[in-house]
């Protein structure tokens, strides 16, 4: 055999394997799934993120036709979970619930993180979004936000805060107001999200928070809580006695979570186009409807990834710009 003849061998025999292996790949994605799918939140139980997918699981496995295995990793505001996932095989078969948090904040407020949420992920679709609320402890002397804010300067230091993860929206949320307004607080931080930090709101064992209304609307409703104010332009109709942050003169603070299904980069297109369709499917379901209004979540889905990819990198631009001004302010403070 010839060296051209041997190279044109070799050749066809590379082309034969890439188009058995498409071809391999494609028969997988007609039949996915045909096992349970993981879905990786980075947040403990009882948080946002978890009680949200937790809303759409049900409907997402009748029509998948398969378990979904939800797996809380948690740790170091969620980048445990989001490393985690951006490790998994690219099949399908390991989701990520990513939010506002660990997609949109987490890259910028630490320059060490070794993922890209553009590069490490596709974007699936919006899966919910929730308003905040700024809630207080039953124990805590205020009974108002702006009693919050003349207590706070006449007691410097003295107001602990939760906050569930040093990167999140709650806690960057409180992080703008404060400095805002030039009040003095204790940062208290909690590992795992909200549902440990709500747990210490509840005891006492800290003053106020501002956390996603889903993980609070049912203590403020039982009396359990204080509630301060919504952070959306008008009340939401699960509280309508909490006054809004626009109502109360603080309209820089509307500001709300939101949370989406991600799978990992190199996952086949029809794969990601079938868990699409899922998504949306379960955002039509009655069901599903009625049990997010009455957790106080905003019904929401992408038309198309490539639409809920936009939506991601104007997020990540906007939170970008935030994270850098806490910080400029934080260090002026320090010299």
């Amino acid at each position: 055999m010839t060296a051209a003849n041997g190279l044109r061998s070799a050749l066809l025999g590379l082309l034969t394997l890439v188009a058995a292996t498409r071809l391999c790949a494609a028969e997988d994605a007609a039949s996915y799934p045909t096992r349970p799918i993981h879905i990786i939140v980075p947040f403990a139980p009882g948080g946002a993120s978890d009680f949200a997918i937790r809303l759409i699981q049900p409907s997402l496995e009748k029509t998948l036709g398969q378990q979904l295995v939800i797996d809380n990793r948690t740790g170091a505001a969620g980048n445990v979970g989001m490393e985690g996932a951006a490790r998994a095989a690219p099949d399908g078969y390991t989701l990520f619930l990513g939010n506002i948090g660990t997609i949109a904040i987490n890259p910028h407020f630490f320059p060490d993180l070794t993922m890209k949420p553009e590069r490490d992920f596709i974007p699936i679709s919006l899966a919910a979004e929730t308003p905040g609320i700024v809630v207080a402890s039953e124990k805590f002397p205020p009974n108002s936000l702006k009693d919050m804010i003349a207590y706070a300067k006449a007691n410097p230091g003295k107001i602990n805060y939760a906050a569930a993860g040093v990167s999140t929206l709650n806690t960057l949320a409180m992080e703008q107001f404060r400095h805002r307004l030039g009040l003095q607080m204790t940062q208290v931080p909690y590992k795992g999200g909200a549902g440990p930090a709500i747990i210490d709101l509840l005891a006492g064992n800290v003053d106020v928070m501002f956390v996603t209304l889903s993980s609070a609307a049912q203590f403020v409703k039982a009396g359990k809580l204080k509630g301060f104010a919504v952070t959306t332009k008008e009340r939401v109709a699960s509280l309508p006695d909490v006054p809004t942050v626009v109502e109360l003169g603080f309209p820089e603070d509307v500001s709300g979570s939101w949370q989406g299904l991600f799978a990992v980069a190199g996952t086949p297109q029809p794969i990601v186009a079938k868990l699409h369709a899922a998504v949306l499917k379960a955002m039509a379901d009655p069901d599903v409807r009625q049990h997010m209004i009455a957790a106080s979540m905003v019904l929401t889905s992408s038309p198309t990834p490539e639409s809920f990819k936009n939506f991601v990198a104007a997020e990540s631009a906007k939170w970008k710009t935030v994270v850098e001004q806490i910080k400029t302010a934080e260090k002026s403070k320090s010299h």
